[in-house]
């Protein structure tokens, strides 16, 4: 009878990890189809599609951002700037927050607090996260209108002092891209918080 019933577990055991999830995606590659996502934003609660954003777009710049991580915290200013620029270029960017530790409403205040006027959406459950293989905040992904990727890495070098930055590798990017130029570096390392996921 005991040995049934440790067969029993270890058969519940063996079913169990074959339904767990799969283990986040690699990172894209640059020229890959970006998945395509549908998610709540935090102001509003109200959906918003990235086929949308890339039908009326230029580029798409997706950030994956965080409230309470310093990296990313440093860069919100810069973030704010950079979104209403390249906004009124035909860029939007999209902020997405996958932490499991920062609900929508504080992800809605702190958007608020620092004059985000892009969209943050909350990735409850970190699924885009995944399937982008987004690690760090911040982290952009820029994809051209029908999806691909175009530049994946960092905002720039420097985040404890912008007037400091020597390689503003995301803006280097974004000018590029409205030049009809290639992107001059495609893949640059992100830096900061992991994510925090489930």
């Amino acid at each position: 009878m005991k040995r049934l019933s440790v067969l029993a577990a270890v058969a519940v055991l063996f079913a169990t990890s074959l339904a767990a999830p799969a283990a986040r995606a690699a990172a894209l590659k640059i020229g890959a189809p970006a998945p395509d996502f549908t998610l709540p934003a935090a102001s509003d609660g109200k959906a918003v599609a990235l086929k949308d954003l890339l039908a009326k777009s230029k580029a798409v710049a997706v950030v994956f951002v965080a409230t309470k991580c310093p990296v990313s915290n440093a860069y919100n200013t810069r973030m704010a700037a950079l979104g209403r620029e390249y906004a009124a270029k035909g860029i939007p960017l999209v902020g997405i927050n996958s932490n499991k530790t920062e609900p929508a409403t504080e992800v809605k205040e702190h958007a608020e607090k620092h004059g985000f006027t892009f969209p943050v959406l909350k990735d409850d459950g970190n699924r885009i996260a995944d399937a982008y293989g987004a690690t760090r905040t911040p982290e952009v992904f820029v994809l051209d209108p029908k999806g691909n990727l175009l530049y994946h890495g960092r905002i720039d070098e420097n985040q404890d002092d912008p007037q400091g930055v020597k390689s503003p590798d995301l803006r280097n990017a974004l000018d590029a891209i409205l030049s009809g130029r290639p992107v001059p570096a495609a893949e640059t390392k992100a830096f900061g918080c992991t994510i925090k996921r489930v």
